[in-house]
């Protein structure tokens, strides 16, 4: 089969792989009809992630048809059209019982990596390094997906790929982003980062009662989605002060909510922003925390911080007297995407949303390492890349 690899900073290559096999009985094997580019793959392509492997295959975010399954999987047949989460969970572990699925504690295969930097490990991740279980990912022809009887979800007939391909990762991010904030009706809230996660915790947050929702940004073409498409009040950080625009747009309070959909690789024009790149470039830290300060000094007192954006290490000047003495609550961590997909599944279905809007790009596997290139320079008003197989 033809497969995306990963062979080293900005080296992105398309290379033959032996076809995966059935190796557990709880395994299926998709032949890969659509899968996408990620914001977190960029952390990949840019080498920020440790444990990588040249040949490693990236990709969790895909869909397909089942052309195989192992004799313990009954929920699949072969010939039914399936989106995968991108978190794998074997479903009967503490974790899974009590609907935390991407900590499950039996996917991980080499837990020991990451429990020597986290204390524990979460749960396997499709293509995204091997000390969260070196899986194959699925920006492939094939892919081999484990615990088959519990991850998958099959697509009803009338919805077509790029409707639901969302579903295996940002659109239940965005989702759980929205809902980490305990909105009440007509809460405030303020989203940093205006890219697909972003852009669906808007969406969510608004379906979930928010009265008002702004959006941070630099993009003119990311902006003009949230205002547009997502009814957000818009802000563009290299104009505007943010902190003050956020005080006069909430009455001097601050936004009940506040939700980082940035994350590690994050950009700003002020001090701060610019020691990120120093500390970063001195190996003083692993992730720049611009963003992360700019929402704790944001958000008002009492109300709850939402982190999807992907932090890996350690930051440096995190403000935490300002979130204690705020009274502030932080919420983050991976998708618990099972979840939430049967119902996401039902907005789709029911017309409520056709996550294929943000969908920029669309490309055949061949080209990815173009597309990889285009997106983590954001060049050509780039926003999602969608690869065909």
């Amino acid at each position: 089969m033809r497969a995306v690899s990963w062979h080293g900073k900005e080296d992105i290559r398309v290379e033959t792989f032996p076809d995966p096999q059935i190796v557990n009985p709880r395994d299926a094997i998709v032949k890969v009809s659509l899968t996408a580019i990620c914001g977190s793959d960029l952390h990949l392509y840019t080498g920020r992630i440790p444990t990588m492997q040249a040949g490693d295959i990236l990709g969790h975010e895909f869909m397909g048809e089942v052309v195989a399954v192992g004799h313990e999987v009954t929920n699949l047949k072969i010939g039914d059209r399936v989106v995968v989460p991108f978190t794998i969970a074997c479903g009967g572990c503490y974790f899974c019982k009590h609907d935390l699925w991407s900590l499950c504690d039996n996917s991980n295969p080499n837990a020991w990596m990451v429990e020597k930097l986290y204390g524990h490990s979460p749960s396997g991740l499709f293509g995204y390094s091997h000390m969260l279980g070196g899986y194959a990912g699925g920006q492939a022809e094939y892919v081999r997906v484990p615990f088959a009887d519990v991850g998958p979800i099959t697509v009803p007939e009338g919805l077509s790929d790029e409707q639901v391909l969302f579903l295996s990762d940002i659109f239940p991010t965005g989702y759980m982003a929205a809902e980490n904030c305990q909105i009440r009706e007509g809460d405030t809230v303020a989203v940093w980062g205006c890219g697909p996660v972003g852009l669906f915790a808007i969406w969510s947050a608004y379906k979930l009662g928010a009265g008002k929702v702004i959006a941070i940004d630099r993009f003119p073409e990311r902006l003009k989605l949230a205002r547009e498409y997502c009814k957000a009040k818009t802000l563009n950080y290299e104009e505007v002060d943010v902190f003050t625009m956020l005080q006069e747009l909430t009455g001097g309070r601050g936004p009940d909510s506040c939700i980082d959909a940035v994350g590690s690789e994050a950009h700003g024009t002020t001090l701060d922003a610019w020691y990120d790149l120093a500390a970063e470039k001195l190996m003083l830290e692993t992730d720049r925390g611009h963003v992360l300060r700019q929402v704790i000094h944001s958000c008002r007192k009492g109300g709850t911080i939402s982190i999807p954006g992907v932090y890996g290490g350690f930051l440096d000047k995190v403000p935490i007297g300002a979130a204690f003495g705020k009274g502030l609550q932080l919420r983050m961590g991976q998708t618990h995407v099972h979840r939430y997909l049967p119902r996401l599944l039902e907005f789709i279905r029911e017309g409520e949303l056709d996550p294929s809007f943000l969908i920029t790009h669309r490309s055949s596997l061949e080209q990815a390492a173009d597309m990889y290139r285009i997106f983590e320079q954001k060049q050509d008003e780039c926003i999602k890349v969608v690869l065909q197989t």
